[in-house]
This record gives structure tokens, sequence and C-alpha cells, in this order.
């Protein structure tokens, strides 16, 4: 069994900085700005030989009404009530401010042990603001940087006393550590390990992608039943992408909440463009992305932009229509939903669709339901000899086109790989197929062996069918 560290402080004092540190990844936003971090992020933290589970909070502030600062506040204060210790962290260049004054009384009414780290003192000119961290009674503080890694080992040091004997793991011999050890796969190179290495039981990586203001915070705290991340009446509350692990009926899920995607043209701001790229990030490592949309809202030009990018990706896709029960006209949405699905979305047909309420808690069983059905359909991979005879009858219905005076000759297809579902034909002239019918083959393929939703790639190669000897 693990244990917990949560990193709490003023506003812009470093604490993302050292929990990417930790995690050893750059996972939460960083900039000067204060306030950026909002919802309360988790990673797995390693120092030294220590392993922990390390949680990132939103700078503190002095508010206990229902505006947005104080509600996360309240996220940090359950941070605290998670956490085995507690680091607090203040800017050992600006010395002790009357803000953290005021949290160190509040760290020293509750039970959680608290280690003072003096952040941002990597120069002579922070000894200073150091030695004042006695004032607040916490013990003695540490002098950190977390942007230059320098005073970790006193840190690594204090948080033992505070870890299980099963989580300090043994320094490895030099001889026994593999060549690529300290590279871990990322959530993309599992997805494209081959059949063999696939778990019917393996985690499934979901992003709930969207508008700002569409409802996905809300959906993401309706599934997981608890107020995980932040949600309320003003757009553009959530920031980093924050992944949380869930199970649903016995499948481990990574639900990953993602920030607001606005028009390119319409995102000035920095601290927005370090959020959209976050989000376009989670896009790239999900496996099935969830396109929240809101009811009286569907399908405008973002949506489309936002879908396009997930076929991009060869991510499989599927279509939470958000707010069902306070739709105008459910009529007419299903129907524009239809229309622009079939006329600006081509390259994936059969994009799964459910009606939800996330606020009411409505349909959600279905949303999950067709997110493993979905997951299956992405994952699937097609028998060589039953491609082949369906590549033979289509060829036979609709001939390959004459080209120069030649009738192009198709020799072969097999699937190269899933996730998404990827085929390879062999041909003599792979130039020289004219994309129609490509679309042609394409469409076939989804609609023989059931891919709706998922992006279908096909590829050429030149050559002789692989399969067959020569002579």
């Amino acid at each position: 069994m693990s244990f917990t560290v949560a990193i709490i402080g003023r506003p812009n004092v470093g604490k993302s900085t050292l929990f990417n540190r930790l995690v050893g990844r750059r996972l939460a936003l960083v900039d000067d700005t204060p306030g950026v971090t909002r919802d309360r992020r988790e990673g797995e933290g390693r120092l030294g030989t220590l392993r922990f589970r390390v949680i990132d909070t939103a700078g503190l502030e002095e508010a206990t009404d229902d505006s947005l600062e104080a509600r996360m506040r309240r996220q940090t204060e359950q941070a605290v009530r998670e956490a085995d210790v507690v680091l607090m962290m203040y800017d050992a260049r600006a010395g002790i401010t009357p803000l953290d004054r005021h949290f160190a009384d509040w760290l020293r009414q509750v039970s959680v042990p608290v280690l003072v780290l003096a952040n941002k003192a990597e120069s002579r000119a922070a000894d200073a603001g150091v030695y004042e961290a006695y004032e607040l009674g916490l013990g003695d503080p540490m002098a950190v940087s977390a942007e230059h890694g320098t005073g970790l080992g006193d840190l690594a040091d204090a948080l033992e006393a505070f870890a299980p004997p099963e989580v300090l793991e043994p320094e490895p011999e030099l001889e026994s550590v593999p060549s690529d050890s300290a590279t871990a796969a990322s959530p993309e190179e599992l997805a494209e390990e081959g059949p063999d290495a696939e778990d019917p039981n393996r985690p499934i990586t979901m992003a709930i992608v969207g508008r700002p203001n569409v409802g996905k915070s809300t959906l993401m705290n309706a599934l997981l039943g608890a107020d995980r991340v932040l949600t309320g009446p003003e757009a553009g509350i959530t920031r980093d992408a924050i992944t949380v692990d869930w199970s649903w009926k016995g499948r481990t899920i990574h639900l990953v909440d993602t920030a607001g995607m606005r028009r390119r043209a319409r995102v000035a701001d920095k601290l927005e463009k370090l959020s959209v790229a976050d989000g376009l990030r989670a896009v790239d490592y999900a496996q099935v992305v969830v396109l929240v949309l809101d009811a009286d809202a569907i399908l405008d030009r973002q949506d489309l932009t936002i879908a396009r990018k997930v076929a991009e990706e060869g991510r499989a896709l599927l279509i939470a229509v958000n707010k069902w029960d306070a739709a105008a006209d459910k009529t007419a949405s299903l129907a524009r939903l239809r229309d622009r699905l079939e006329t600006s979305l081509p390259q994936i047909k059969g994009v799964p669709t459910v009606t939800i309420s996330a606020l009411r808690r409505r349909n959600l069983d279905r949303l999950m339901d067709a997110v493993i059905d979905l997951y299956a359909v992405w994952d699937r991979r097609v028998p060589t000899g039953q491609l082949n005879r369906w590549f033979q009858t289509m060829m036979e219905e609709h001939p390959p086109p004459i080209v120069s005076g030649r009738r192009l000759k198709l020799r072969y297809i097999t699937q190269i790989k899933s996730r998404p579902p990827t085929f390879a034909i062999w041909t003599t002239r792979p130039g020289e197929i004219p994309d129609s019918y490509l679309r042609y083959l394409v469409n076939g393929l989804r609609e023989r062996f059931d891919l709706p939703g998922v992006p279908i790639r096909l590829t050429l190669r030149k050559g002789r069918n692989p399969h067959v000897r020569d002579g």
C-alpha cells in the first residue's frame, strides 16, 4: 500500500513545478500567472527508492463562500483529508506572507503531518526567507528549488518516515537493469501493440472533450459519483486535463476531463492556449473520445473540428448529447445531428450517439456500455481469409478503374494492426488508384465487418501477394 503526499500553498509558489518533477513528466500546466491550477491533479511520485501518490492542488485563497476560489479551496481541503503528509510550500524569495501565516494556522489544526518547503531557494538571496518559516510553528523548513531540483534529497529523507516498508524499493544492481527500463510505454504505444499483448480487461483511456460549458466536468463528476473536478456556471473553469482512475462493471477506466476548446481564432489568452494544447494531448493518448455536445447547439463548426481531430489521430469517437432533458426541440436536434454527421464526417460513418443529462445522471449506463462496445470495435481484428473473400467480391461487383489503357490490379489485402483497424493492399501501381475507389473499399469494410464510429486506415503497398511464393 502506497502513501499519499499533498502539495499545498498560496498561488504561484511552485506547487505544479514540484508536482511535475516528482512524477517525472510535465503533467500539470505551469506558468508565471498566479492561479493556473484549479482542480486537484494526481500522479505517481518518485524520489529515490520512494514511491507514492502525489496530489497537486490549487493555490489557497481565503474564501469561504460559493465563489470559484472557495470551490477551489474545498478541493484542496479534500486533498489534505486524503493525505498521509502535507507539503506546505512558500516562496523563500518573497518570505512569509500574511496568507502563508493564515494557512499555517489552519494546518496546525488538522491531524495530518506537515513538512514546510521553502521553494525558489536556489540562491543566497532566499536565505532570509528560509529562516522566516520558523515563525509558522510547523517545524524546520527545507530549502528546495522545484525548478532546479535542489534539496530533493532532504525531502526524500523526510518523506521516508511516512512510507510503509513495502513501498521502499531496493536499489537495483546496475547489471540487472534493462537498457530500456527508464522509459515507460506511453498510452499511445500500448494502444499499438500487437494482439498477443492485448489483455481483454486492460484499462480504457476515455477522454471527455468539447466546447466550453457543455457539461464535460459535470459528466465526469456524475460518472464518479463525487465532486472530483470543479464545476459551475463560469465558462472555462477546467484548465488542466485531469485523469482519474475509475471502475465500470469491473473494467478499469482512465477518465480524462479536458478544458473547453474554442475556435482557434478566438483563443488569445496564453493560459487558454496551454489548456487547449493539454486537451489535444489527451485526445492523442486516449482510446475512446467522448465528444460532449449541448442539445440546443449540436455539431457547430468547432464541434466538427474536434471530431475531425479525433479521427485524424485514429481514436474511437462517441457523441454524448448533454442537457437532453432541457432540449427545446428534441426531434429537430436529432435530425440536425444525423444530417451533420452524414455530410460533414463521412470518414467515420456510424458514430454512436447517446443522449444524456449529466446533471440529472440520466442515461449514463447507456453511455458507458457504448464506450465499452466502441472500444471493442476499435480493437477488432478481421481474419485474413474473410478479408480476401470479401475483397474479391468487392472487385467483382465494382472492378478497379482503367488507367493509361490498363486496368489496375489489386492483389491482396490484410489487416496489419488494430486500434484503429488498419489494412494494407498489395498492388502493382499504388500511386494511381483514385481516392474514390479507396473510399468504396473503406465503406465496404465498415459495412461488411461492422466497424462503425472508428477511423479505418487503408494503405497501399507495391508488390505481389506476400503470402504466395514465386515460382
